[in-house]
């Protein structure tokens, strides 16, 4: 089984990545859809014991935030890939600027989790690391991560 984590910020493409490339065969984590950090632990919990491939699609910026998920999947004996979702701050910001709702981030938001964003690297954990970009089509680019 696969668990599969999501670094980025936000408006760097990750949920958009997710229904392009996972949608039909992981279940979505993500603390944007289940509104809290309990939700969000018992569907981890659900997907581990029951073997279910999912994506943690949050931006995970952090180490420590990172830490818990890939523990976990590990113990489960789940394989780990990680998808670093690289993107200038000026797209993200531009992105994110189309959204509206409850889906537009404040700019402050986004610029904080910017500046905290830490690379993530194969010591953390991960079995597999890929590196993801927008290219200028407005496709997705998925290369090695190391």
């Amino acid at each position: 089984m696969e668990a599969v984590i999501f670094i980025g910020v936000q408006g760097s493409g990750k949920s958009t990545f997710y229904r392009e490339q996972f949608f039909d065969r992981y279940v979505r984590i993500s603390l944007d859809l289940l509104r809290t950090r309990h939700r969000q632990q018992r569907f981890l919990e659900v997907c581990l014991a029951t073997q279910q491939r999912f994506v943690i699609d949050n931006t995970n910026s952090k180490v420590t935030e990172r830490a818990p998920y890939i523990a976990a999947s590990k113990a489960a004996r789940f394989r780990v890939t990680g998808y670093f979702f690289q993107t200038l701050l000026g797209d993200a910001l531009r992105r994110n600027a189309q959204r509206t709702g409850k889906q537009f981030v404040p700019v402050r938001g986004i610029i904080s989790t910017f500046k905290r964003l830490q690379k993530p690297t194969l010591d953390e954990g991960f079995d597999q690391l890929h590196a993801v970009t927008i290219n200028s089509e407005n496709r997705f680019v998925v290369s090695s991560l190391e």
